[in-house]
């Protein structure tokens, strides 16, 4: 197979989580530039469908489904819904997640919950949704997760204890599922980023002595910039990583490699 053929998505329908906004449309914009057909799912359906709607202007096909990913009823239900409304299901990226900030004596137990229910359970929900369908197609699939670099270690420089410890869970979760999904065909990966511009990290980018200390900690020198997020998730979900699965691919600037 000739090399731009192996990240050719042409044919292939992806469900982006989290689409409406941050990461997810970037990672939407790049499978559907690949061509690949969206399925642009967000809690927020007025927000998904803002970045169907900007992927159906350059003349591609885009579709807005809502899901509340920490319910398991609710992301069978966005896949069936992709499956319904586009015919098939290759590629899901679960990115949809939420933050959270302070010392770990501080967190109380319903925001501990909240961030696991989303961030871990709800990654899991979508992955086994999709897998399901995959099997029942008989061939080959690709899941990505979402995770991050504070799944390979300590949360800095700021305390977010609940999320790192989800975003750890994420990494062995991919892990897990590779291992058993692997024998009908379905890839499962992640991608862990570092600090990129986002609604998320708003605080931190607004936060000058924070700022300095990520690029100060990070070998790079610098935080992500957006469009470099796109090569990892086409790679990962075209052919060109038919080989690669139970793999985190940290986009990071060096960070995870002190």
């Amino acid at each position: 197979m000739a090399l731009p053929q192996m990240f050719d998505l042409t044919d292939r329908v992806a469900i982006v989580t989290g689409a409406g906004s941050g990461l997810g449309v970037v990672f939407s914009e790049a499978l559907s530039e690949a061509g690949a057909a969206l399925v642009c799912a967000d809690i927020h359906l007025d927000a998904a469908e803002k970045t169907a709607a900007r992927l159906r202007e350059s003349g591609r096909t885009a579709i807005a489904v809502a899901v509340d990913v920490s319910d398991a009823g609710a992301a069978r239900q966005m896949v069936d819904e992709a499956v319904g409304q586009l015919g098939r299901l290759d590629i899901i990226v679960n990115n949809a997640g939420i933050g959270g900030v302070g010392a770990p004596e501080d967190i109380d137990p319903a925001g501990w919950a909240q961030i696991i229910a989303v961030n871990l359970s709800g990654v899991f929900y979508c992955a086994q949704a999709a897998a399901r369908v995959m099997i029942e197609q008989g061939n080959s699939g690709s899941i990505i997760n979402i995770a991050s670099i504070l799944g390979d270690g300590a949360s800095l420089p700021v305390a977010a204890t609940a999320y790192a410890a989800s975003k750890g869970g994420v990494v062995n979760l991919t892990r897990d599922l590779a291992i058993h999904w692997a024998e009908h065909g379905i890839r499962v990966n992640a991608i862990g980023p570092a600090y990129f511009p986002s609604a998320m990290t708003e605080g931190i980018f607004t936060a000058p002595e924070i700022l300095h200390a990520i690029e100060e900690r990070t070998p790079m020198g610098r935080v992500g910039k957006l469009d470099e997020l796109k090569g990892p998730v086409v790679f990962l979900a075209s052919d060109a990583a038919s080989y690669v699965t139970g793999q985190t691919l940290f986009v990071d600037g060096g960070w995870t490699s002190w």
